[in-house]
């Protein structure tokens, strides 16, 4: 296990946080995010840090975590902005919901300051997400895991194992809450977490940075199969059916997902196995459609192959 002093510069060496530079800072209170609070304080400086905590209210001790940070960030000098959620959805899944306002208000808060949003993933979370998508939707983009930098949001932590981080809080004096939550089996990627890492590293204890490293080396490969649809594509948003088919099997299957997820604004993981089915549409006629599931369907109209969302 790495020791303070090489955490530090490898993070610094990914670049993400700078010097001076403005950053959002995504606080749980637990030890990932405390970690990262902690490393944004140290090379970025406290007065470019503001650190934002979202009680999604759904524990009774919920309170408890916010004066966590507010106390942690007094000690660190960190300026806190706390968000409170006006109660939990009636149904759906908790997990995605409060995911989803955590980001929102992370965004609004970074594009106000004109800063980076920056999230505690770690490496132990960037395999049990490679291993969870890969279960869960097959296909290439469940292997690449998570992107260090999209858009505003940055994951410093992708080169840093769960054990770092608790190793750096403890180095530092710095105490951490732990969510019970995440150690309920009713969560699928608890259940990565608990039984399929352990069991994978005791087939080989390197097998969660194995998982990692395999996730950088595609998302480096995935840039060069990106040009190559860009060049098959040209910048539009559709293409003769026989000029598709024309293709390699396996660029014909990333054009029909490129066009399918452009259409959607998000992943569409059933696309790249309607493939075989698209290019067996008829060209001649003048218009015909095959639903491709996730709200798009693949329309062929005067021979050119678009994808639209059903509304």
């Amino acid at each position: 296990m790495a020791d303070v002093a090489t955490v530090e510069a490898r993070v610094r060496a990914e670049g993400l946080l700078a010097p001076g530079a403005p950053v959002v800072v995504l606080l749980s209170g637990g030890r990932d995010s405390v970690c990262l609070l902690d490393l944004a304080v140290t090379i970025a400086g406290a007065e470019a840090v503001v650190a934002l905590h979202v009680d999604h209210g759904l524990r009774p001790d919920s309170a408890d975590d916010a004066r966590f940070c507010a106390q942690l960030c007094e000690r660190l000098g960190v300026a806190l902005e706390v968000a409170r959620a006006g109660g939990p959805p009636p149904s759906g899944n908790l997990q995605a919901w409060a995911r989803e306002l955590r980001y929102a208000r992370g965004h609004e808060l970074a594009a106000a300051r004109d800063a980076d949003l920056a999230a505690g993933h770690t490496a132990s979370d960037q395999a049990e997400t490679v291993l969870y998508r890969l279960a869960a939707a097959p296909g290439r983009r469940a292997l690449l895991g998570m992107a260090p930098r999209s858009g505003r949001l940055i994951r410093p932590l992708l080169g840093v194992s769960r054990e770092e981080t608790a190793a750096w809080c403890r180095a530092r004096g710095l105490p951490w809450r732990d969510d019970p939550s995440n150690a309920s089996g009713r969560f699928a990627r608890n259940r990565v977490r608990a039984g399929l890492l352990p069991a994978l590293r005791a087939i080989h204890p390197a097998a969660e940075a194995n998982v990692v490293r395999t996730a950088a080396l595609l998302r480096d490969e995935a840039a060069v199969l990106d040009a190559a649809v860009d060049e098959v594509l040209g910048g539009r948003a559709e293409i003769p059916l026989e000029r598709l088919r024309a293709l390699p099997v396996a660029l014909a299957r990333l054009v029909v997902v490129r066009l399918a997820e452009d259409a959607a604004g998000a992943l569409v993981p059933r696309a790249a196995s309607r493939t075989e089915e698209i290019l067996a549409l008829d060209p001649a006629r003048r218009w015909t459609a095959l639903d491709v599931g996730d709200g798009v369907r693949a329309v062929v109209e005067r021979g050119a192959l678009r994808m639209e969302r059903i509304f």
